[in-house]
């Protein structure tokens, strides 16, 4: 297969030929789905060959590659960012005109995948990109869930779950392979039998499922190379009873059918409950036993030796979603491949890496031994021998030391027997690695120091990183073409250039051309927000941004706190109006559906806005915006626009970030604590260009020991007080006390994340921010020098980190 013709009639006559054919209509009748699909469509013809050519490549060249597993793929829109890619956008553009269509319509017509949720999936998104412009061989997999986490709506300020159909109307970038399609079990038993004297075990499932895989191509920015995200789909094998139709039960007749496919229904289910724990783990084993089969049966050759499987493969677990793929890869070796166990043990241990994004002991996975056994029964006697062994390693080298054997075992027994994950990951992986090195010291220090010692050299770090094809170029369009300007081209792959733009920032020249770019993106993102949600940025605000995921250790509670403190001040006439810094405050961010207390903090923060934004006594100084369902495209706006990046976790809490990174690459500075990736963002940019707040980790920790209480602070802090007091007394509730008492209580008796042990320091620095934002000529200089010196975090530079300290994967050339 040949790519079309590289010129705009050649472009025009593809699309055309895709409206005419795929579509079946002609350019006259045709919708503006139907058109953008079309548009879809060809570009996707412009990769084919090149990823088929890919593919061929890589079978010949039969080197190790990189099979990352991740639940999250937060892929945002492909449009655009498959032109860039493919160096097609001026081309399509024109052609698009020249058929009488404005592309930027059509644009808007694309629906982001509901693959992701946040950090974890984007970051996944981020690394198969960077793994392709490379050139380094690798399949992504995970699930094709039907319908995302849930569309984010405000009813009276609540946040309301509505259905993510991101489907409704198909994907244009996908291939349905349904002949490829793998078989997945569950439940039954187990049974030993002879085998020629040998005693072997057999897994005797109670039901099927069938994963049908789905094809997404992953171009490589401007070097012809396409890698594959492999997404799996759900379906029975046995979809439809006609017996049962006929006899006029319709429902059981598709009983199986519906059954199955709420397997890949909707990304992670809510699990409070007893059937949402159940599956939860039967999608993370659906798509971990469907990747692996996969891998081995179609990859592979046929007469691949199984023994050298370390040289082909190298499976990433991307948190501990995939981790059940370690005895399932011993199932396939022992049970169906025949192998000796010692041997399939040495060939696991050498396939698999673990990645911890977390320093939550709630957010490492652990499952119950009853759901795994009744789910599971085979992989949970794997798990079982995995961990006798093990611990009688661990005898042999400390001896009968019953507390230390029971901290490191993988089956934990209190309060119910359960299988930790992490642990399994990490005796059964070659390398354990963090995200940040604040977060590797943590994790080798308090999360897993035992087995730490137990392995030296098995832990290691990989700062993450952010693509800047998406978060620069495609985000930031003016600001990268200042860029090219001063570097010229190649800047794009090689992201550690940016620190020739060191001597810009003493350009006057330069500071007012970057100062106006900021100024057209909180244009361009006012008008957005004003098409979507009916709200605008206003003019000469400093632009206060925090989005990310609603959890209390991110501590979007502290933000508010501050806003409330500003607006208290100004009321109570403390402050003159005129006197404050004007500022629009942005947030976005979703609570998972079962946690009751981030769900009431969003409440709190549109309250808050509600009544801010309509009180003239502030009217021109601040501002509250909180648009729905905050996802990659909004972000790709809101980023390029924020003056400040709040980055304010409790430090030890956060892992690494990477919004943090992406505020900071566009020229947005940031305020934060000595938590995650801030650590090494403050070190690269400097601590003139950084706003740095709140205790230490170690500080964190002897607050905890010394025994924190919260009220205390609150006690004998006024501003603290009043602005507590404000939120109390119920001006934001229409004068109701109760609405918002469990958010105050949490604050002054259970404030698990020290949000009032670090306000008064918050503020402080946040009085810091205003005065520097005054000097706009100074503010705008270090800009440039966080843009300059944040070439670090390029996700090419942590695929660099992986292939070196992990994978040893050369590319194919």
């Amino acid at each position: 297969m040949t790519s079309p013709p590289r010129t705009v009639d050649g472009f025009v006559r593809q699309f055309l030929e895709n409206l005419n054919l795929v579509r079946g209509v002609p350019l006259s009748a045709s919708s503006d789905n139907d058109r953008y699909q079309a548009l879809a469509h060809t570009v996707r013809d412009y990769l084919m060959a090149r990823w088929l050519e890919d593919l061929r490549r890589q079978r010949e060249a039969q080197g190790k590659g990189v099979c990352y597993l991740s639940a999250e793929y937060l892929l945002g829109r492909q449009l655009d960012n498959n032109l860039l890619a493919t160096g097609l956008t001026e081309i399509a553009t024109e052609a698009m005109a020249s058929c009488g269509i404005d592309i930027d319509e059509l644009r808007g017509h694309e629906v982001e995948p509901g693959l992701g949720n946040g950090g974890l999936g984007r970051l996944a998104a981020c690394f198969i990109d960077s793994l392709a412009t490379m050139g380094v061989p690798n399949i992504g997999y995970g699930i094709r869930y039907e319908y995302g986490i849930f569309r984010q709506t405000f009813v009276d300020g609540q946040q309301v779950e509505q259905p993510d159909a991101w489907l409704a109307l198909g994907s244009p970038w996908e291939f349905p392979h349904p002949e490829a399609a793998q078989t997945v079990s569950f439940g039954g038993h187990t049974e030993t039998y002879d085998d020629a004297g040998v005693t072997r075990t057999r897994w005797v499932p109670g039901w099927n499922v069938q994963a049908l895989p789905y094809n997404y191509m992953v171009p490589g920015y401007h070097n012809g190379r396409v890698n594959t995200l492999r997404l799996w789909s759900a379906r029975a094998t046995d979809a439809f009873d006609l017996r049962i139709f006929n006899s006029g039960d319709y429902a059981e007749a598709v009983r199986a059918q519906t059954f199955a496919e709420n397997i890949s229904k909707v990304l992670y289910p809510e699990d409070s409950t007893p059937q949402g724990k159940e599956l939860r783990l039967q999608q993370q084993y659906f798509f971990v036993a469907a990747s692996i089969k996969d891998f081995l049966d179609t990859v592979l050759p046929k007469d691949f030796d199984l023994t050298r499987l370390p040289e082909r493969v190298i499976f990433q677990l991307n948190d501990t979603h995939p981790v059940i793929g370690v005895p399932e890869l011993m199932r396939v070796l022992v049970d169906e491949r025949g192998l000796e166990w010692d041997a399939a043990w040495d060939i696991t241990r050498e396939c698999f890496a673990y990645t911890c994004h977390t320093l939550l002991p709630e957010a490492l996975e652990e499952w119950p031994v009853d759901l795994l056994g009744r789910l599971l029964p085979r992989h949970l006697e794997i798990i079982y021998r995995i961990n006798d062994d093990f611990l009688d390693e661990v005898r042999a080298r400390y001896g009968d030391d019953e507390m230390r054997i029971r901290n490191m075992s993988i089956i934990a027994e209190h309060p119910e027997r359960s299988v930790r994950m992490a642990y399994l990951a990490t005796v059964a992986g070659a390398k354990v690695n963090g995200v940040a090195e604040l977060h590797s010291q943590l994790l080798r220090e308090k999360v897993l120091p035992a087995f730490n010692e137990f392995f030296p050299g098995k832990f290691t770090n990989v700062t993450n990183g952010v693509t800047p094809r998406r978060f620069v170029r495609l985000a930031n369009p003016e600001l990268s073409e200042l860029i090219t300007s001063a570097l010229g081209t190649g800047w794009l792959t090689d992201l550690e250039r940016l620190r020739e733009l060191e001597v810009y920032a003493e350009d006057p020249d330069f500071r007012t051309a970057f100062g106006e770019i900021k100024a057209d993106n909180k244009r361009r993102l006012s008008a957005v927000l004003a098409a979507r949600d009916g709200v605008e940025v206003s003019d000469g605000h400093m632009l206060d941004v925090m989005v990310k995921r609603l959890h209390e250790y991110k501590r979007q509670m502290l933000k508010l706190l501050h806003i409330v403190t500003q607006y208290e001040a100004i009321i109570s006439g403390k402050v003159a109006a005129a006197d404050v810094q004007p500022r629009t405050f942005i947030f976005g961010a979703k609570a998972a559906p079962g946690y009751a207390m981030a769900k009431r903090i969003i409440h709190l923060i549109n309250a808050v806005g509600q009544v801010v934004n309509n009180d003239p006594r502030v009217e021109g100084r601040l501002k509250v915006i909180f648009p729905p369902n905050y996802n990659v495209t909004l972000a790709e706006r809101v980023i390029p626009a924020a003056d400040l990046s709040e980055q304010i976790s409790l430090a030890g809490k956060e892992a690494s970030g990477t919004g943090n990174m992406k505020f900071a690459l566009n020229g947005a500075l940031t305020i934060g604590t000595d938590d995650g990736a801030n650590v090494e963002i403050r070190e690269l940019v400097g601590d003139d260009n950084f706003f740095l707040f709140g205790m230490s980790e170690p500080e964190v920790e002897a607050l905890w020991a010394r025994g924190y209480k919260p009220a205390e602070f609150y006690q004998r802090d006024p501003q603290l007080r009043s602005a507590i007091d404000l939120i109390a007394s119920g001006a934001f509730s229409g004068g109701d006390r109760s609405v918002f008492e469990p958010v105050v209580s949490n604050l002054l008796y259970d404030d698990r994340f020290m949000v009032l042990a670090d306000y008064a320091t918050y503020i402080g620095a946040q009085a810091k921010v205003d005065a520097a934002y005054a000097d706009q000529d100074a503010w705008t200089r270090s800009a440039i020098l966080n843009v300059a010196r944040c070439g670090f975090f390029s996700s090419d530079r942590s695929m660099r980190d992986y292939i070196d300290r992990i994978w040893h994967t050369p590319p194919v050339l």
